[in-house]
């Protein structure tokens, strides 16, 4: 579920570092040089880019379809294409096998038997589809929070890594100490860091 849905799941992230000057100018210039480029035509493993939230195959943002108002507004895409490992083991058992009653030998080497994996996870990856999963992104540029609409630990570190790569700017998960220091303000820091927990029976 995402941005545009009835019902999400989210995490907030503050984004920490000064915007460049002429940031609009900027951010079409890096995020086009970060947009998603498509695999289905190539056997690379994984793809990671930038789409517009209402259209995972708009990767050249016409008309800056990104931009609404003091927010950017984007899609995290991620494509891989995997083979699994149960697969995998199936198909180097079966070559080593061939290879074997080929040269009348009771077993091979681990070389040899690395080369066969190297070679049968080449030919899977071949005939597999690459999965795409789009996660989408709504950044506050006034306040400095980001809104990211997936829990997935692991595209949640995919986007704290190209984000950076994209914008030169870190992101830093909410935890809700860090929310509630963001609301309560510096006046009120030093009774927050007093807080002690407790145990309610």
């Amino acid at each position: 579920m995402g941005l545009l849905s009835s019902s999400t799941s989210f995490v907030r992230y503050t984004v920490e570092g000064d915007l460049p000057p002429n940031f609009w100018s900027f951010a079409d210039e890096h995020i086009k040089n970060f947009s998603f480029r498509d695999i289905d035509d190539s056997y690379e493993e994984r793809s990671v880019g930038w789409v517009s939230v209402e259209n995972m195959f708009d990767s050249e943002f016409s008309y800056a379809s990104y931009a609404a108002g003091d927010y950017v507004v984007l899609s995290l895409r991620i494509d891989e294409r995997k083979v699994a490992p149960a697969v995998l083991n199936k198909f180097c058992l079966k070559e080593e096998e061939r290879i074997k009653k080929e040269r009348e030998i009771p077993r091979l080497n681990r070389a040899h038997r690395m080369e066969i994996k190297e070679n049968m996870k080449l030919m899977l990856l071949k005939k597999a589809v690459p999965v795409p999963a789009v996660h989408d992104l709504c950044w506050n540029l006034s306040d400095g929070t980001l809104l990211f609409f997936t829990t997935n630990k692991k595209a949640q570190e995919t986007l704290e890594d190209f984000f950076k790569d994209t914008f030169g700017l870190h992101v830093v998960l909410q935890i809700p100490y860090h929310v509630a220091s963001r609301l309560l303000g510096p006046e009120k820091e030093q009774a927050l860091s007093d807080i002690t927990p407790d145990i309610f029976i």
